[in-house]
């Protein structure tokens, strides 16, 4: 007689999960004991209000304060993150909710999130993106110092504006949302707080749909400094800016280097000029000479930056550059340099012969350097486009390799 054996059933040991929330209102926290519950409670007051299936994470970056405490106490989920820093602390957070809209804002008491509704309706309505606004919503007397009320925060948001041909109000607002989508897209890399301007431009840049919500900013709750310096972050957010935009940092100076350097060497190496009482000659010659290869050097960073940017998928593809690509090659690159430089070296043989007639003697440099100078311009910025020209081949065929590793890689699995 033979006894049968069977495999014991599974039997689930926990609770079944309950269903993903809606929305996920994530709290940065480092140390904010002082000011954590009225948050929370004004949140949770917010999500009855407003009937919305949510839950609350407060992404802690290493409280030593009770802050983790608190907020299990008050039924939020405590995430924590490692790595320091406020971009850290909201990545960690954001990545861990479950909802599909994302709603960010400080736990120092300055941001009112009674308007939790309004930032929920517009991403409903299909928007990807929306920020607050303070200067529309109101800025209470103490919330935010002159200088960054009337001349730092407008000036950023205003560059934002300029460089990106689009407009947010207020780009610096803590107070926002976006879908879990979204985030996705824009890949946002910083830790500190150029984090607050890494996504209006990776949504700008990527042409995502963005709203903007009138916002409520309050004074900052705790009785400590703020963790924000405003002088540092600042420029941190300017530089984060510019590194996003190669034609503003570099193209705009250098074009408008290049060709005021270009019109004065054209001028000046006719003969000398007078305006006035004031005879400008071979000295500003020379200045000229320096301003058109230094605007040429910064065109070439331009280019360059743009060309890997785009291959490393940190902007999109230039519609200018891609029209030019068929033209803009190696070989033609290579010739045209080559022709400069040919042509500069030619006008120095010219000069040194001049030199030989006189015995290699003295020579007058108001005639010779108006020879020389634009000559050496020409070898300066031949040689620089042949280099340019191989330093960019050299970009674009790493990528081309790569690309066709991984297809061969494919194929043979």
């Amino acid at each position: 007689m033979s006894t049968k054996t069977t495999e014991p059933t599974p039997v689930a040991t926990s609770a079944p999960r309950s269903p993903d929330p809606e929305v996920s209102i994530v709290i940065p926290c480092l140390n904010e004991a002082e000011t954590l519950q009225p948050v929370l409670q004004e949140v949770r007051s917010a999500i009855e209000n407003n009937n919305l299936s949510a839950e609350i994470i407060v992404a802690d970056n290493g409280s030593i304060d009770g802050s983790q405490e608190i907020a299990n106490a008050f039924g939020a989920r405590v995430v924590a993150v490692i790595e320091r820093g406020y971009g850290s602390a909201l990545r960690g957070g954001i990545m861990a909710a479950r909802g599909k809209y994302i709603v960010m804002g400080d736990a120092d008491g300055s941001y009112d999130f009674s308007s939790l509704g309004h930032f929920v309706d517009k991403l409903r309505e299909g928007n990807e993106l929306v920020m607050g606004n303070r200067f529309k919503g109101g800025i209470q007397a103490g919330a935010m110092p002159w200088m960054n009320q009337h001349f730092g925060n407008p000036l950023l948001s205003s560059l934002v504006r300029l460089f990106f041909r689009r407009g947010i109000g207020d780009v610096n607002c803590g107070l926002r949302a976006f879908t879990k989508t979204a985030f996705a897209k824009m890949n946002l890399q910083t830790t500190g707080m150029e984090f607050a301007s890494e996504m209006p431009i990776k949504a700008l840049i990527m042409r995502l749909r963005i709203a903007e919500v009138p916002t409520v900013l309050r004074p900052d709750g705790r009785s400590r400094p703020p963790h924000m310096r405003p002088w540092r972050d600042g420029w941190r957010n300017l530089r984060f800016m510019l590194v996003y935009t190669p034609g503003w940092l570099f193209m705009v100076p250098g074009a408008v280097m290049f060709a005021i350097g270009l019109a004065g060497v054209v001028v000046l190496a006719r003969g000398r000029v007078r305006v006035g009482n004031v005879a400008i000659d071979i000295h500003t010659l020379l200045i000229m000479a320096v301003l058109m290869i230094v605007g040429y050097q910064l065109i070439v960073f331009a280019v360059s930056t743009r060309f890997f940017a785009t291959r490393a998928g940190l902007l999109p593809e230039s519609h200018l550059l891609e029209r030019l690509y068929p033209y803009v090659t190696l070989e033609t690159g290579v010739i045209i340099g080559a022709v400069a430089t040919l042509l500069g070296l030619v006008g120095i043989a010219i000069a040194f012969i001049s030199w030989q007639h006189v015995g290699l003697g003295t020579l007058d440099p108001y005639v010779t350097m108006r020879q020389l100078i634009p000559a050496v311009v020409l070898v300066a910025l031949g040689t620089e486009t042949m280099f340019a020209s191989f330093f960019l081949s050299i970009m674009g065929m790493g990528r081309s390799e790569r690309v066709h590793t991984v297809e061969a890689s494919a194929e043979d699995s």
